[in-house]
C-alpha cells in the first residue's frame, strides 16, 4: 500500500472520530484496511521465511520449516 492508502485511512479514522463516517466512506474505510492487513501479513510472512536460526553447534535451520508442532522448536528453558 502506497503512502496516499496509509494517509487516507488515518484521515478517515481523524473523520471517524470527529463527525462521524457515511456509509460510504465507512465501507472504503473497510476495504482500505483489509488491503493494508493483507499486505502487512504478506510482507510478515516473506520476512518471517527468510529468517535462518544458527544453533549452538553451528548448524543453520531455516524458520520456514519449523512448524508450531515441531518440539525442537518450543523453548527448552
Amino acid at each position: 500500500m502506497d503512502k496516499s492508502g496509509i494517509d487516507r485511512i488515518n484521515e478517515l479514522a481523524r473523520k471517524a472520530k470527529s463527525i462521524g463516517l457515511t456509509e460510504e466512506e465507512k465501507l472504503e474505510q473497510q476495504r482500505l484496511r483489509q488491503q493494508y492487513i493483507a499486505e502487512f501479513r504478506q510482507s510478515l510472512k516473506a520476512t518471517l521465511e527468510n529468517v535462518v536460526i544458527v544453533e549452538p553447534d553451528g548448524s543453520k535451520r531455516y524458520l520456514k520449516n519449523i512448524t508450531r508442532d515441531d518440539p525442537t522448536s518450543k523453548d527448552q528453558s
